[in-house]
């Protein structure tokens, strides 16, 4: 019995990689998921688009050529109303190239200490493209509307999680079960989008998982 193919998540982020492979089993989809750790001399390219999608698109097609494996990737981040939208695609780099997540989110607070309950409102963003060898991109896009908390709560997740409380939900994102995130969340969305697309773009090549 063959060994099913391999797929490279290009992040460095474990938690995010284990993420998305757990949202692609749960679409049957029977890939051997593998990160940038089993590729240790592979660059990403700075995240220097103007949007979500540009750079998703451009850290997957980067890595399936240097890999020569199909390759996955997302780019995604908070936007928040009373900020104008930000951090939006400088949600990684928000308070620094070198900042943790507790760093990022801490700033988002502290900008937002004098925001009132019913104008806290942001949502979580994300676009994730597959990528062929041959250059070959697909994207998908999901979201996630919700509030801004006024204090970080949770030990799950990893990112904005503890300070973002989804609509329907009185708890962050950070105090959700996996199951439970992966439902609702802009990264579950977008993957499970991707997910048909991948599905459908194998069996029309016939080789279908």
């Amino acid at each position: 019995m063959s060994s099913p193919p391999r797929l490279v998540v290009a992040s460095h982020n474990p938690p995010k990689v284990r993420e998305i492979a757990e949202i692609l089993a749960q679409e049957g989809l029977s890939f051997q998921v593998v990160s940038l750790a089993d590729f240790p001399d592979v660059v990403l390219p700075p995240e220097a688009g103007a949007t979500f999608a540009s750079n998703a698109a451009a850290k997957a097609r980067q890595v399936a050529r240097a890999t020569g494996l199909p390759a996955i990737a997302d780019d995604s981040g908070l936007e928040v109303e009373a900020l104008g939208g930000e951090p939006g695609v400088r949600s990684a780099r928000y308070a620094g190239e070198e900042a943790s997540d507790e760093d990022r989110y801490r700033k988002v607070l502290d900008l937002m200490a004098d925001i009132p309950t019913h104008k806290r409102r942001a949502r979580f963003r994300c676009a994730a493209a597959y990528a062929e060898p041959d250059g070959e991109v697909m994207l998908a896009e999901g979201t996630c509307p919700g509030r801004v908390a006024r204090q970080p709560a949770g030990a799950g997740g990893f990112g904005y999680d503890p300070i973002f409380i989804p609509d329907g939900y009185s708890i962050t994102m950070a105090q959700l079960t996996p199951d439970q995130k992966h439902a609702l969340s802009h990264r579950g969305r977008a993957f499970r989008l991707l997910a048909q697309m991948i599905r459908e773009h194998l069996a029309a090549r016939g080789s279908g998982l």
